[in-house]
């Protein structure tokens, strides 16, 4: 197991984890945050790219560049459903759906590249089923709420979350750096005609650091950790490693805007990250013994 690339991976998901705490509080809508997340990425990650010299070693292959294009894609939809869900649930609830996706890529893995699921994947995806039931309460299913859309949308962010996991793994060539300017600079532009100007208008100081710390912090310096851990790690460490995101996001949570889940949705939140622990957990501890 490569060391340093489990403390850079470990590292980005304890920063990642901050991330709905700086986004409730940079009063920005989901599309203006996530634009101004890839401007502020474009700018540090190209100082980047050029101070370390990066640049004059790339190797383009097109089928690569093809897929950091439809990685920088699937992560823009993921930033935009997990920040739209920010915004209408909180962090704790949000943050308990979108780590769904490791569920998703073990099942995605099963068609993919025909891995075999074993009882404890089975029982780990059915758990996390029934957890997110749960979560979500009985009471979404029969009329439409705030809470029933937000928590939608992080099911969403998921989906996507997890097909960038996916693609991310392909990508062996290109340089982290050049990996990951090319997803924001994508994201960008594709957010342009979405953006609506006017909401920057009215942000103080305080909230524009908010915005901006979300630009560099948690995008520009955790996604260079994250795409160059993972290309040097298995799929289980990796999934495994993003326990630690929602531990520091829910803990957040509860200390700092003093959330607490009602009974069935706690109950839930236990009963899914048990299962997907239980799922994930499994494999690696039969290799070893």
């Amino acid at each position: 197991m490569n060391k340093p690339a489990i403390l850079q991976l470990t590292t980005a998901m304890a920063i990642f984890g901050s991330v709905g705490f700086f986004s409730q509080h940079s009063g920005l809508p989901a599309i203006e945050l996530v634009f101004v997340r890839c401007v502020c990425a474009v700018l540090f990650l190209f100082s980047a790219w050029i101070v370390t010299g990066s640049f004059k070693k790339e190797r383009w292959r097109a089928k690569e560049t093809m897929l950091i294009a439809a990685c920088g894609v699937t992560n823009l939809l993921n930033w935009v459903f997990l920040f739209q869900s920010f915004r209408m649930i909180s962090v704790t609830i949000a943050i308990s759906l979108y780590h769904l996706a490791p569920i998703i890529v073990l099942i995605a893995g099963s068609f993919l590249f025909r891995d075999k699921l074993s009882f404890a994947s089975i029982a780990g995806i059915t758990g996390c089923f029934v957890g997110t039931i749960l979560i979500m309460g009985t009471d979404g299913f029969r009329t439409a709420s705030p809470d029933w859309e937000g928590m939608l949308y992080g099911v969403i962010a998921a989906f996507f979350y997890a097909a960038t996991m996916l693609l991310g793994k392909s990508i062996r060539h290109a340089s982290v750096y050049a990996t990951t300017l090319l997803q924001m600079v994508i994201g960008a532009l594709l957010l342009l005609p979405f953006v609506h100007f006017g909401a920057y208008a009215s942000l103080n100081s305080e909230q524009w650091t908010y915005a901006i710390v979300t630009g560099i912090l948690h995008t520009g310096i955790v996604y260079l950790l994250f795409f160059h851990s993972i290309r040097h790690l298995p799929s289980t460490a990796v999934s495994l490693l993003v326990f630690v995101d929602p531990a520091v996001a829910i803990l957040l949570d509860i200390v700092v805007t003093g959330f607490l889940p009602n009974g069935l949705q706690l109950a839930g939140i236990v009963l899914l990250f048990g299962s997907l622990f239980a799922a994930l957990a499994t494999p690696v501890l039969r290799k070893k013994g």
